[in-house]
């Protein structure tokens, strides 16, 4: 757990120092979470599963804090500070929440508990996307490497194209899928108690009192920071499921999902970064079991770079599709 609190907690403790300082802190936070996997990535040796206890409950609500307590002074100081120095700011704070934040709610949602799965909703939510909790709940898992679900990225498909077609898909399909579970209901619910309403609500309130507080400049920086995290969550969708399809069984339906469906990365800095996002394929597989236990098997598809690494990639499409065809090619020869 030493790893995962360390590599997780260092950029909000930078962004925070930069928010009071600015100055070099604004650029050592952007290194915390930009720069720093690259370096340390080739330097360790993969994370062995360990014992999800109650430190990694403690680190998760920790990363969860952190994050609302960063939204506004990070907005008020991009306002303060010069854009010189507001850049890296901005910059550091859309990575996190995509790369830090991202992962923490993605696991939050799958909880069994209550608060958990509604803090999860809510960091979502102050990221203006609250609506990939109902579609990657009741539609990505579901659907998963089926044209059925929009988060996941055909072959030959570029991120631009995929992140628009899947920002409004997500956001439909999760609205289809949670308007079908509540017909199903046998007492109607509330029209307020539509998670929809919820999702909306916590982000007309961010918007409105990060306009209040920061004015338009620092507003323009929260969302700014929101729009770089959506990609970012976008991006780990595209890398994590590029080009993979379930075959169809004899009555037509899709095969159950196996860990060939999802592509994973073995590096341990950013894994650690990351709570284990990067081991996708195990997740697919146990939904419910804690990031510290997550397991990579020979099985998985294994990416030939890390996850941060493969995200930047997949932002130049031509050597995005250069570099993925050799590993399809490879995967489809593997094949049974």
């Amino acid at each position: 757990m030493f790893w995962f609190a360390t590599a997780s907690l260092l950029p909000p403790v930078l962004i925070g120092l930069a928010c009071i300082w600015g100055a070099i802190w604004s650029w050592a936070a952007l290194v915390s979470v930009a720069f720093l996997v690259l370096l340390l990535d080739p330097l360790g040796r993969q994370l062995q599963p360990g014992k999800a206890d109650r430190s990694a409950d403690l680190l998760q609500i920790t990363l969860a804090l952190a994050h609302f307590a960063l939204l506004l002074p990070v907005a008020t100081a991009a306002a303060r500070i010069g854009w010189g120095n507001a850049i890296p700011l901005i910059l550091a704070q859309g990575l996190f929440m995509g790369q830090i934040s991202h992962p923490n709610a993605h696991e939050l949602i799958h909880r069994p508990n209550r608060m958990l799965r509604r803090l999860g909703v809510l960091l979502y939510s102050s990221m203006l996307i609250g609506h990939h909790v109902s579609a990657h709940l009741k539609v990505h898992h579901v659907h998963v490497a089926t044209p059925q679900d929009p988060n996941t990225a055909r072959r030959g498909e570029g991120f631009y194209k995929f992140m628009l077609r899947a920002w409004f898909g997500s956001f439909r399909a999760g609205l289809a899928a949670e308007n079908a579970a509540r017909r199903r209901k046998a007492k109607p619910a509330a029209a307020l108690s539509h998670p929809y309403m919820t999702y909306g609500a916590v982000a007309a309130f961010l918007i409105i009192a990060v306009g209040h507080v920061a004015g338009a400049g620092g507003l323009a920086a929260f969302l700014f920071a929101a729009g770089h995290a959506q990609m970012q969550i976008f991006l780990a969708d595209y890398v994590q499921h590029y080009g993979l399809v379930r075959d169809r069984q004899k009555n037509n339906r899709p095969a159950p999902v196996g860990p060939e469906h999802s592509w994973n990365a073995p590096h341990w800095y950013s894994s650690a970064m990351m709570l284990n996002a990067p081991r996708h394929s195990d997740h697919h597989l146990t939904p419910a079991r804690r990031f510290p236990e997550l397991q990579l098997t020979p099985q998985m598809p294994t990416l030939p770079h890390s996850l941060p690494v493969m995200g930047a990639i997949a932002l130049i499409p031509p050597l995005w599709r250069h570099v993925m065809a050799r590993e399809l090619r490879d995967l489809d020869r593997n094949r049974p």
